[in-house]
Parts: structure tokens; C-alpha cells; sequence
């Protein structure tokens, strides 16, 4: 298989490709750029040297190929800076990261100094890969931290209350990089963002202390927090301001506006509001959404609230 650059994938990459071709395919990313590893048989490392600051990002393998930017690691999209090098870690599986080829792995790239080459690192991730941003960014103190919707720790004598996630709860969280909240403590910063009205995951960013966290509010966003931001066309507006450490509440807050727009966090309200039984606010939202987009689900509601509450429709 000849060699390949991460720029060739991103200017040249075909989309429909067979999974196991795709893998292939960003195997062969090679010296010139980095280094592909098979990191044991539950995950794999891709790493793409450009320049000095440096994006360690932690992702589902199956959503890199389903949904990641020119089907690679965050940050190595078409409208992500030329100049950030790339250590993309890619899980095969709900592992939480604690599989001991993992855990080698950051040992061994702190050991031999990979991390010191840099002007920046930060670490970012997604509930899974959000505890991994924040366990292994001990790896690299001076670091900056994106986690969204992260976990503390899924080890049952500390989170009892925690019933999702069931693969991941059987995994061994006492070893190294274990408790999230500790390895935070030598990051230069860390920005936190979940759903305060989510009961687990506030409770998870209970166990998060220290004048070093930023810890932001996605109300009735859930686990979908990223997922919403793309909609809303913020999300690497968040995050960039987040790596050049310039994101006051304020500017998050007003950055978050932008979810009145977005229909799934609309109908999230909806039915919310539904399962509130609350139907003369039902009414008031669902003419709101009505006088700018067309919904049927919502006028569907609306007449059904409409009828319960005696009114003409």
C-alpha cells in the first residue's frame, strides 16, 4: 500500500467506501505526517504533524467514519486550521478507554517527551471521549481541557447512582488516568459544558473541583450537547474560543441562543412541556415555533391542547 498524506485524504477522500477499505485507507497515513497504531484490538491512535499546537481528540471509531469530517478524527476537517497537529484516539467499542494498551500508550508518549514538542495541547472529547480528555490530559500537564458532557468515573463504589452506561461500569477505573476529576489537577485549564437538569450529569460535574475548571451550562441538552451545537453552527466557535482561552460566560450564553432556532432543540422543549401536562404553555410555545417555521408535530399539540383546554382551535 503506498503512502498517503492526511492533506491528500482531506482533498481526495471518496465517500460510500466500505468500513474496513476506510480503515485501510487511514492506516496508510504515514512518516511524512505522523503514524497510524492499532492500539490492542479496541482501539487505534492516527496521528498527523503540522504544526505547534497540538488537538488530542478522543472519538467513537464508528462515528468518525459515520459522521466525522472527511470521515477523520476532529480537527483535521477542510475548515480546521492547517497548523494544528492531530493525535486522533479512536475507541472500537464503549471501552471508556481503560484497556491497558491505552493506558501504555500515554505512558509511553509522556515518557519519551512526544508532548514536549509542542506550543499547545489540548485535549477534547465527548462524554466517553470527554472523561478520556480529562483523564489523560495528566499525560501532558499545562494542558487545556474540552470536555463535553463528561463522566468523573463510572467505578461503582463512587457512583452508584450512575445506571447508564453499562459496558463501560464494568471496566476498571482504580488504575492509572482512573479518576477524571483528579488528573485535572496540573491542566493549565478545563472547560466543562453538560446539563445541569440531567440529574447524572450533574452530579458527575459535582465530583469536578478546582479553580482551574470552567464549568458551562447546556440546559435540556442531555448527552447531545455537540450534536446540538452542529446544528446551531457554534460548535467550533465554542471550541476555538475555548483553545485560545477566551470564552467568557457571557459569550457562551449568547453563542447558546442560537438553540431557540434549532428544530430538535425545539421539539425537546416540546416534549418536555407535554410530559409536564402543562398544556397552556404547550400552546404559547408551539405558536412561537408556528410564527417562524412550519411544524406539523407542533400544530398537531397545539390542537390537541387547544381541545383539553376548551378553546377553539
Amino acid at each position: 500500500m503506498s503512502d498517503m498524506s492526511a492533506q491528500s485524504w482531506i482533498n481526495d477522500a471518496p465517500l460510500g467506501e466500505p468500513r474496513d477499505v476506510w480503515q485501510a485507507r487511514i492506516a496508510a497515513i504515514q512518516a511524512e505526517d505522523g503514524f497510524f497504531e492499532a492500539l490492542g484490538a479496541n482501539h487505534s491512535a492516527l496521528y498527523v504533524k503540522r504544526g505547534q499546537t497540538l488537538i488530542v481528540s478522543f472519538e467513537n471509531l464508528h462515528d468518525v467514519y459515520r459522521h466525522g469530517e472527511n470521515r477523520l478524527p476532529w480537527g483535521l476537517g477542510k475548515d480546521q486550521p492547517a497548523d494544528w497537529s492531530v493525535l486522533g484516539v479512536m475507541a472500537h467499542a464503549p471501552t471508556w478507554y481503560r484497556d491497558t494498551a491505552v493506558l501504555d500508550f500515554f505512558d509511553r508518549l509522556k515518557d519519551d517527551g512526544f508532548f514536549d514538542q509542542f506550543d499547545q495541547i489540548i485535549f477534547y472529547g465527548v462524554s466517553m471521549g470527554a472523561y478520556a480528555a480529562c483523564a489523560f490530559s495528566s499525560a501532558a500537564p499545562g494542558s487545556t481541557v474540552i470536555a463535553i458532557s463528561p463522566q468523573a468515573t463510572l467505578n461503582p463504589d463512587l457512583t452508584s447512582w450512575e445506571t447508564r452506561f453499562s459496558a463501560g461500569r464494568r471496566r476498571n477505573f482504580s488504575t492509572r488516568y482512573g479518576y477524571a476529576p483528579d488528573m485535572l489537577a496540573e491542566a493549565e485549564h478545563a472547560y466543562l459544558f453538560y446539563d445541569p437538569s440531567n440529574s447524572q450529569d450533574a452530579m458527575h460535574m459535582v465530583l469536578f473541583q478546582g479553580a482551574n475548571l470552567t464549568k458551562l451550562k447546556c440546559r435540556y441538552m442531555g448527552q447531545m450537547i455537540a450534536t446540538y451545537w452542529h446544528e446551531m453552527q457554534i460548535h467550533d466557535t465554542v471550541v476555538e474560543r475555548c483553545i485560545d482561552q477566551n470564552l467568557p460566560d457571557a459569550t457562551f450564553y449568547q453563542l447558546q441562543r442560537a438553540r431557540h432556532a434549532s428544530s430538535r432543540y425545539q421539539k425537546e422543549i416540546l416534549e418536555r412541556l407535554l410530559a409536564l401536562e402543562n398544556h397552556p404553555l404547550v400552546v404559547r410555545y408551539c405558536n412561537g415555533v408556528l410564527a417562524r417555521r412550519r411544524g406539523p408535530a407542533f400544530r398537531r399539540e397545539l390542537n390537541n391542547s387547544l381541545r383539553i383546554l376548551g378553546r377553539p382551535e
